[in-house]
């Protein structure tokens, strides 16, 4: 293809109209010849620039209108990005054809939106469990037809970084967890798991741990209540010590099943909607005899609060939390080391901290110290009693207040445990 700069035309033209003007002069026709070139020039232009029209409109012909020149080149030029454009959108439509079988394959709904969250496309699944068909439904905004409150404050808060679990609202014995992300020029895609087992199967869990929790109650305490008359009995010296390691080991058990349950209710009770004031410097007073009474030799007990703001939620679950950190730095600290208790607000949120300088973690172990039973030295939580349940229960208090757990440790130098909870949770001291 051979490409005509707008120069080349005008110098040919140019060329011609001089030509035509001498000549004109040499017949005796002076400028008239000149003008019938221009206008023949012009005739042959629009005739181009129609042949260009009807070729863009109409599409007959693949192939461009023959031309010479400039506009020619023109043709040559459109002919080549229109095929361009054409492989351009064959390959995307190739991509989006594989991607639609892939997600059309999933036994989890995938529903593609619009910018303003019309369904531009959803698999078979998006039927089943979204109620949402491809063929009635493209095109509809999907907050028509998936009208659930929740699902709606999730789709528009557009804070997608945490799974929305919900049931379907095609059928309410199906628990689903949604997923949304942004794509292309801020397109959506829904994705929807149904996770009714993993629901099912945490449920049994939870209420076999509540109930074999309420059933190991009754029987300790019997069994508790023996050893200490048998213990008061005077009986001999021999049995003595074999009595007093029976005593430990049901209290401790004891300790476990008070945990567990205490678990169990935080997992399978509501949110309460009545939130009292908790004074937190005050709870820090108390926590300070709390640490003092249980620890194995001196500690030295700080108390900074720098926040006279009094922490809204319950204050049940609130003093457990605090109660079960302060506990765990008192076993984990020994004679003579420090337990500093803060409170204090930050730009976004106000922190409940409690800080030693005992045996610490190592770093590999701290993203795992809220699972139930984990133990970072198995040995040395069988000397200290604890029941590896404590910042499991401090995880689910403070996701039940819209509070984070943040924890940083260095081996031989102590810990930091820091409850984080939004300034909204605090109900400011009147000046």
């Amino acid at each position: 293809m051979r490409v005509y700069g707008w120069r080349s035309e005008l110098m040919r033209l140019v060329l011609a109209v001089l030509v035509v003007s001498a000549l004109g002069l040499i017949v005796g026709l002076g400028a008239w010849l000149a003008v019938a070139l221009l206008l023949g020039y012009s005739i042959w232009s629009l005739r181009r620039l129609r042949d260009l029209n009807r070729w863009l409109l109409y599409q007959n012909q693949k192939e461009p209108p023959e031309a010479s020149g400039l506009w020619g080149s023109a043709f040559d030029l459109i002919f080549q990005l229109q095929k361009s454009q054409e492989r351009s959108q064959e390959q995307f439509q190739s991509a989006i054809d594989y991607l639609h079988d892939g997600l059309g394959s999933l036994d989890d709904a995938a529903v593609m939106l619009e910018p303003d969250g019309a369904i531009q496309w959803a698999n078979e699944s998006a039927r089943r469990l979204l109620g949402v068909s491809e063929k009635q439904d493209v095109g509809r905004p999907l907050l028509n037809l998936v009208r659930t409150p929740e699902f709606i404050r999730y789709f528009e808060k557009e804070d997608y970084r945490e799974r929305l679990r919900m049931l379907s609202p095609v059928n309410a014995s199906r628990h689903l967890s949604i997923s949304i992300a942004f794509f292309g020029q801020r397109n959506r895609i829904v994705i929807a798991r149904d996770v009714t087992n993993n629901f099912n199967i945490e449920n049994m869990r939870k209420e076999f741990v509540a109930n074999a929790s309420h059933e190991l109650r009754t029987p300790l305490t019997v069994v508790n209540g023996y050893l200490e008359a048998l213990a008061d009995g005077g009986l001999d010296e021999r049995w003595q010590r074999p009595l007093k390691q029976m005593q430990q080991q049901t209290r401790r058990m004891h300790n476990l099943v008070q945990d567990l349950l205490a678990l169990s209710r935080l997992e399978s009770l509501p949110v309460s909607d009545g939130a009292t004031a908790l004074d937190v410097c005050a709870e820090m007073s108390m926590l300070r005899e709390e640490i003092l009474a249980a620890a194995d030799g001196a500690r030295e007990v700080v108390i900074e609060c720098d926040c006279q703001d009094k922490l809204l939620g319950s204050d049940t679950e609130l003093r457990s939390a605090f109660s079960n950190l302060a506990i765990n730095a008192t076993r984990y600290t020994k004679d003579g080391d420090t337990i500093i208790l803060r409170w204090y607000t930050e730009k976004d949120s106000a922190c409940f901290e409690v800080e030693d300088t005992g045996i610490g973690i190592e770093p590999q172990h701290i993203p795992r110290l809220t699972e139930r039973f984990y133990r970072v030295d198995p040995s040395r939580s069988k000397e200290t009693g604890g029941t590896g349940l404590g910042l499991a229960i401090v995880k689910h208090v403070l996701m039940r207040h819209n509070a984070s757990l943040l924890v940083s440790s260095q081996p031989d130098r102590g810990s930091v445990f820091c409850c984080c909870f939004p300034l909204e949770n605090l109900q400011v001291r009147a000046a």
